[in-house]
């Protein structure tokens, strides 16, 4: 992966992201490619008026049809997946 710098690389803010990401795959009855979050401001601060836009990214068809696969068996079967291939899962801020 390139040195994007709109590519989320905190640890702690990828796993909200990728928390957020299962939520909304299970919602939508599919794998997602965006996602909004809401923003935070000044070290924790968030505003739940104001959205951030993300991008996900998904560098390979097959963990993507894997995701999708695992989402009719619920939250944890979905948890789980994402897991296992969050290293081919990344968070552009759009």
């Amino acid at each position: 992966m390139e040195n994007n710098p709109l590519i989320i690389s905190d640890e702690e803010r990828k796993a909200l992201l990728y928390e957020r990401f299962r939520d909304v795959c299970l919602v939508e009855k599919e794998v997602w490619t965006e996602i909004y979050m809401p923003r935070q401001v000044e070290k924790g601060m968030v505003l739940t008026n104001q959205h951030e836009c993300f991008e996900v990214i998904i560098d390979d068809p097959a963990i993507e049809d894997a995701l999708e696969a695992n989402i009719p068996l619920g939250a944890k079967s979905l948890g789980a997946a994402i897991a296992e291939y969050k290293d081919h899962i990344s968070f552009r801020k759009k």
